[in-house]
């Protein structure tokens, strides 16, 4: 730690540090309120917009008012967290009548997230707390690698993703829950005959599982004495679409251990699995592609050749193929190799097949199914009583998350995710920019400098002019 710590306190003024462009801590509050109140509203908006058009049904009357209260009261969340940290940073400068370390920022930001949280419906609570749990991980991560506490460790994110999908799908395997969203994705990647539900609703419904080899190869060979129409011998794509049905069919026929809980042969659930999701994830980066990038090829159509057939399209249907495709193989592996079915084979199958994540990457997801992890696996040990139950400690963590956020933006911006930078930029209107850094450089941290570094980088500025 610099030795200019030691310089604690601050003798600033609120102008001279919080709203250098005007005197007027009530102004600066408000200009900052009004600002947020429209981005949050344009924000929340839309993403309520797009939730309830995802239905895919037609919405009622109760889906609509339901829709427009929950905006109104997550943009009453957003616009009183931002409007309440420059408050309760004034707030505490003139009680305090100075400024020190903990209340440049990351004092005022944690009082401003706790009142701030209680507005916001409580179901949405843990999701934010693991949004910001997650971002500010990475952040003191960056934070102890810049003082030289430690270094990167090369495929870490793979690491961490490997470790914590292998956890969550032995919670998948073994314990019931039909809302929780990485249930819901499992569900879409894995499918549905590895979860908890359908072993339990496939075993009260056969508890003997047999393998139908015999009464699949009657059924084949009744198809195999089916004709042909004649249409297939003449078109080609007919005759495609014929073989690949056929080989479906093949491998259908081959069988499977009595313990797997799937309809056909394990190489067929395997392979189709496999390929789905890598057609999925084709499918997905491609599109995002070509949307990301509709104003290039409107002006150089001749572009979309380069981007459609970019190598980097494929990593995330590699991760997603691989991943499904080898969860299958190695758990269809185990229970041939030791003649039943167990829950905790999603240890061993889920790490190997987690490692697939490596062709695609990210910290962001890594994080967020590691944080996802510790929540069920701490649900789990207050469920069998081995760790008493905290209450706020959701509310807590949601806290000093968001409060380490607002911290490293004004103290070191270099060790935020820019991502979440530009966030800050846009809805204070640039206003955590405009902040000086000047009385802040006392702390020996080189803010300023490292400040105009971050702004060249994310494109922002700290030039902006306010009414008020």
């Amino acid at each position: 730690m610099p030795a200019q710590l030691s310089k604690f306190v601050l003798n600033a003024s609120c102008k001279d540090y919080c709203h250098p462009w005007t005197n007027s801590c009530f102004t600066a509050t408000t200009g900052l309120g009004l600002h947020a109140l429209q981005e949050s509203l344009r924000i929340y908006s839309t993403v309520y917009l797009v939730a309830l058009l995802l239905r895919g049904k037609f919405p009622s009357r109760k889906d609509v008012r339901k829709t427009f209260t929950d905006t109104l009261q997550s943009v009453a969340f957003l616009s009183w967290s931002a409007f309440s940290y420059p408050m309760f940073i004034c707030f505490l400068r003139r009680l305090l009548r100075n400024f020190n370390f903990l209340t440049v920022s990351f004092l005022p930001s944690f009082l401003s997230s706790l009142t701030a949280i209680f507005v916001e419906r409580p179901s949405r609570r843990t999701l934010l707390c693991l949004y910001v749990s997650n971002i500010a991980t990475e952040t003191l991560f960056r934070m102890g690698q810049a003082r030289g506490y430690y270094s990167s460790i090369p495929r870490g994110d793979t690491y961490i993703f490997s470790t914590s999908v292998a956890l969550l799908l032995y919670y998948f395997r073994s314990k019931s829950n039909k809302h929780d969203s990485v249930y819901k994705i499992f569900r879409f990647v894995i499918g549905k005959y590895e979860g908890i539900d359908y072993i339990k609703k496939n075993t009260l419904q056969s508890p003997t599982l047999k393998c139908s080899t015999d009464e699949s190869n009657m059924r084949s060979s009744k198809k195999k004495n089916k004709k042909p129409k004649k249409s297939l011998k003449k078109n080609i794509f007919l005759k495609s679409l014929a073989t690949y049905k056929k080989i479906i069919e093949n491998l259908k026929d081959l069988g499977k251990h009595a313990s797997c809980p799937h309809s056909h042969s394990c190489l067929r659930y395997t392979l189709v699995g496999g390929m789905k999701c890598f057609s999925y994830g084709l499918s997905v980066q491609l599109g995002l592609n070509l949307v990301l990038q509709f104003q290039k090829i409107l002006k150089r159509p001749q572009s979309i050749k380069s981007i459609m057939f970019k190598r980097s399209n494929l990593n995330l249907a590699v991760f997603l193929g691989g991943f499904s495709g080898l969860y299958k193989l190695l758990s269809c592996s185990l229970r041939r190799l030791f003649q039943k079915d167990s829950s905790h084979y999603a240890f061993p199958a889920g790490f190997i097949s987690g490692l697939a994540f490596m062709s695609y990457g990210g910290n962001t997801i890594a994080l967020y199914f590691m944080w996802k992890a510790l929540q069920l696996l701490w649900n789990d040990l207050v469920e069998k009583q081995i760790v008493p139950e905290v209450k706020w400690f959701v509310i807590f963590l949601y806290c000093f998350s968001t409060a380490v956020l607002f911290h490293v933006a004004i103290i070191e911006p270099q060790n935020l995710r820019p991502s979440y930078w530009k966030f800050l930029c846009n809805i204070s209107g640039d206003r955590i920019a405009n902040m000086s850094r000047i009385p802040i450089d006392q702390f020996g941290l080189e803010t300023s400098k490292h400040l105009e570094k971050v702004l060249v980088r994310t494109n922002t500025s700290n030039k902006r002019a306010y009414i008020f």
